[in-house]
């Protein structure tokens, strides 16, 4: 009778995780190598994914770099392939890439609709579709992990685009559970809130300098609401995306999992 932690030795498992050199991802891609995954480490700034790699494992033989532009599906395979040839397998992806740009109405244009909707729901639909190609010429199953938000639970101010995609990303995740769970893949949502991230920091400035005041006050429109009293660590998250691709939550799929303080509650 092998204890838990020998059997989980015995079968290294392979995470993927999309715009991990920073951010929420890099905290994804750090917390999942210290669970005890071989991590591929995917971002558009490959000097950034190789950075997070290094620190990983400097031999490359835990945690590897990849190039990836979510929005573009060739690139998505050919990343998720590279990782199955270095790493040797596949079994969790994390869809974290995102872009999070202020849009009041009247500001949003084609081009703009393209390139977040391309990034934030074609990066998940791409990125599934990769896995599930991965997890079946490997003849198991697996799990798909999508990234999510606290505005994707509940419309968030100036922020159409991105709320936006991020409810479809709910969506599309009860969708996929529905689809694969006879595969035996589950498939689940991460809803962060108000976290300390350069993509937050942008939004708020962005809030903030369209009032007419500064970032402390752009930030405090999305934190006074925090039940914790306290913003979000990328750890947090990071906390929550390791349970969603361990074995303790092999019975839920389709699934939103927020982790955001204490803003939204369902």
């Amino acid at each position: 009778q092998k204890t838990r932690m020998e059997a989980f030795v015995v079968t290294e498992k392979i995470a993927f995780v999309t715009g991990g050199g920073q951010g929420i991802g890099e905290a994804v891609a750090i917390r999942l190598h210290e669970d005890g995954f071989k991590v591929a480490v995917a971002d558009l700034n490959i000097d950034n994914a190789n950075r997070v790699a290094a620190k990983l494992s400097p031999d490359g033989s835990q945690a590897i770099g990849v190039k990836v532009d979510v929005s573009d599906r060739d690139s998505v395979f050919s990343a998720v392939n590279e990782t199955v040839d270095k790493l040797g397998g596949f079994d969790v992806i994390v869809n974290n890439a995102g872009l999070g740009p202020t849009t009041p109405l009247d500001t949003i244009t084609p081009d703009q609709f393209k390139l977040v909707y391309g990034v934030n729901v074609g990066g998940v639909l791409w990125g599934a579709q990769a896995a599930h190609q991965a997890f079946k010429k490997l003849g198991h199953g697996g799990k798909i992990i999508n990234a999510t938000s606290q505005a994707g639970v509940v419309g968030n101010p100036n922020l159409a685009l991105y709320s936006g995609t991020k409810f479809a990303v709910r969506g599309i995740t009860q969708v996929l559970a529905r689809d694969l769970a006879e595969e035996g893949i589950t498939v689940n949502a991460y809803a962060p809130g108000i976290v300390k991230t350069p993509m937050m920091l942008d939004i708020a400035h962005q809030v903030g300098k369209n009032a007419g005041k500064d970032d402390e006050w752009g930030m405090q429109q999305f934190a006074k609401d925090i039940a914790l009293t306290r913003l979000s660590e990328p750890e947090d998250v990071a906390a929550v995306v390791s349970f969603l691709a361990g074995n303790d939550s092999d019975y839920i799929t389709g699934q939103t999992i927020i982790v955001d303080g204490g803003i939204q509650f369902h």
